[in-house]
């Protein structure tokens, strides 16, 4: 990550040393030609000529720096961005692989309620839910998804169709094998659900 930083600090710089070199060059441009001007005594034709070449370089420099400076904005704003994504990325791939061990530890909670050991049961439901907070704290949701709703081809995933038990199931969701999750807006696992047909 320091590494990227160091990356862009140095980029940053490099625009900075770029904009004050277009910045000296211009100075030194006008400096040099108004010295010529006071060196060379021409006519006053010769004079406006001067002036107006004068006012054209000066014109053009100006639109170089202001295109430098434009550029270097965008790429501020674009590597911010970036930085931005990156985070979210980074965040995401945590997020995917922690998914598995939450299903592991619902599939636990429900064998150890078979059970029937409540001192066992009520330890891993404390640790089950802290895990469970810390997450949601850092973005994680589950999504709600439950028998009979319909099955919306972009938020599901069907593994499989089965004949609908009952009529009003048919094309809806009939069971849901493993939970959705999303982090923030976007969709990181699509809930696994079993469609009647």
């Amino acid at each position: 990550m320091s590494e990227k930083k160091d990356k862009a600090k140095k980029k940053d710089k490099e625009v900075k040393d770029q904009v004050e070199e277009v910045l000296d060059n211009a100075i030194d441009e006008v400096d040099e030609n108004g010295e010529n001007k006071e060196e060379q005594p021409e006519g006053k034709e010769n004079e406006l000529t001067q002036e107006e070449r004068l006012k054209e370089d000066l014109q053009k420099e100006k639109d170089k720096f202001l295109r430098l400076f434009a550029e270097f904005e965008n790429y501020k704003r674009r590597t911010s961005k970036e930085r931005l994504e990156l985070f979210k990325t980074a965040n995401q791939e945590v997020m995917t692989a922690m998914l598995p061990i939450l299903d592991d530890f619902d599939r636990a909670l429900n064998e150890l309620k078979k059970s029937g050991d409540e001192n066992l049961l009520k330890g891993i439901e404390l640790i089950h839910n802290k895990l469970k907070e810390t997450l949601k704290a850092k973005g994680l949701e589950r999504m709600n998804v439950e028998q009979g709703e319909d099955f919306d081809s972009e938020i599901h995933e069907a593994i499989t169709q089965v004949p609908a038990p009952s009529d009003d199931l048919k094309g809806k969701i009939v069971d849901v094998v493993e939970p959705g999750y999303k982090l923030g807006e976007r969709i990181i696992r699509f809930p696994k659900v079993v469609t009647g047909k």
